[in-house]
């Protein structure tokens, strides 16, 4: 009896680096035009332990990919006004080209009011309402990172998704519902599944294209993947965990993603790639093609 091979690993590493090379290259050239170096700002609320060390590993590929940083950590009582004032400085700031406020906030901030400071040409996260919009009706705009990344990932493995049906689990600002706006541009048949979901296996079962964003480890049983899907496994959970659990879907999956190493290296290249973009336009270079 012939036995079915594993899925192929979606890989981001390799797909990021290459990424930030050309990112890399993008940011010399806008130095070279306009003597400004491009400067991404985040913003820290607390010190929750995965989100001190998220910043820190993103100014340090900052730093490798000659984008300048600049880091603003707030105290864990700053409120929402604190936080609001802060952000809007940066918008305001013509030295910033940038913002990232890394999420989530601490629970008594109002973290939408916080996102909607950021003026939309600086929103290189796409976390506002504006990008949101931007993003659905196809406009000029920057996509929220993390969706960003799995289309690029899906693009570089040649995945086909017109006429598909792509199901999304999970349905937050930033992750579910714009990579569900992005599969659906692409022509894909676009099912959102939920807390209030009724027979979620049922419907898991149906996926060409499954997209976990739920963050719940081992959420999905490989047991209820479509045979020959393409996995996305876009959660990260404590103990270096997806929202799948990956040995059982791997005996079933095409393509899947890893974790870590599949989506999370991709998110990261795509701000900084954002960023450079967004420094371009501010600094009056039209487009990033502009750049060569």
């Amino acid at each position: 009896m012939h036995q079915k091979q594993a899925a192929g690993l979606m890989e981001g590493a390799n797909l990021a680096r290459r990424i930030l090379e050309r990112t890399a290259i993008n940011a010399t050239a806008v130095v070279e035009r306009t003597g400004t170096r491009p400067c991404l700002a985040t913003v820290l609320v607390g010190d929750d332990p995965a989100s001190v060390t998220y910043v820190r590993m993103k100014r340090a590929r900052c730093e490798q990919t000659g984008i300048r940083s600049r880091h603003l950590a707030l105290a864990p009582a700053t409120t929402t006004t604190e936080l609001v004032d802060a952000v809007t400085r940066l918008s305001e700031d013509p030295d910033v080209h940038g913002i990232l406020l890394q999420h989530p906030t601490p629970a008594h901030i109002d973290e939408r009011a916080a996102f909607e400071a950021i003026a939309p040409h600086k929103d290189v996260d796409g976390v506002t309402t504006h990008s949101f919009a931007a993003m659905s009706f196809g406009l000029p705009g920057f996509a929220s990172c993390t969706p960003e990344a799995i289309m690029r990932l899906l693009d570089e493995y040649g995945v086909e998704l017109a006429g598909k049906h792509a199901v999304v689990v999970g349905r937050s600002a930033i992750l579910g519902k714009p990579v569900g706006m992005l599969l659906l541009a692409r022509d894909a048949t676009v099912t959102y599944c939920h807390s209030r979901t009724t027979d979620l296996a049922s419907i898991v079962r149906q996926a060409d294209v499954l997209v976990a964003a739920v963050g719940r480890p081992r959420f999905i049983n490989g047991d209820n993947i479509k045979p020959g899907a393409v996995v996305i496994d876009a959660g990260y959970n404590p103990g270096n965990t997806g929202d799948i659990d990956f040995d059982t879907a791997k005996a079933r999956a095409s393509l899947i993603t890893p974790v870590p190493g599949g989506v999370g290296p991709m998110t990261i290249a795509v701000l900084l790639a954002q960023t450079v973009d967004a420094a371009a336009r501010q600094l009056g270079l039209t487009t990033p093609s502009s750049l060569h």
